[in-house]
């Protein structure tokens, strides 16, 4: 019976195993919570409308986070907000998805959560959702959106 030969790694080959492992698993976790800008919302705006960017499609479903202000909720008990690129005085949720605005996102709560003024830089954690919806409870219409979300003030 033989005995295995044990393995002989020189000091480079082990410090290469270690920077390679780093950077996997850095990897991983920036695909399951990338960050998305409003600048990064929209490829292009043709006759047709918003045309959604590359970015978005490809994180379509999957867990995001991003920075922006909190409009005005429509009702004190809300489980949505609309998540916005600037501090807003008015909630800029608009009647149909032809007006819809380009710095934008609708966020639906995981659960009930305390809003915070308007004029707060919030992060928000969610699943992106992409396409024309309309809210059956509401009747609002959106393009984006963040499901299962939570939120917190920076």
């Amino acid at each position: 019976m033989t005995l295995p030969t044990p393995i002989s790694l020189s000091r480079r080959a082990v410090l290469g195993l270690i920077a390679g492992a780093v950077v996997a698993f850095d990897g991983h976790a920036a695909l399951a919570d990338a960050s998305l800008t409003f600048d990064e919302l929209y490829g292009k705006v043709s006759v047709l409308g918003l045309e959604f960017s590359t970015k978005v499609k490809s994180l379509a479903g999957q867990e995001v986070r991003m920075r922006g202000f909190m409009a005005p909720p429509l009702k004190a008990e809300a489980a949505f907000f609309v998540l916005t690129e600037v501090p807003m005085a008015l909630c800029p949720f608009c009647s149909s998805d032809s007006d819809w605005p380009d710095n934008i996102v609708v966020v639906y709560l995981g659960e009930k959560q305390t809003f915070v003024p308007p004029g707060q830089t919030i992060e928000v954690r969610g699943t992106l959702e992409v396409g024309s919806w309309t809210d059956p409870e509401t009747g609002f219409v959106s393009l984006l959106r963040l499901r299962s979300s939570q939120f917190y003030a920076v």
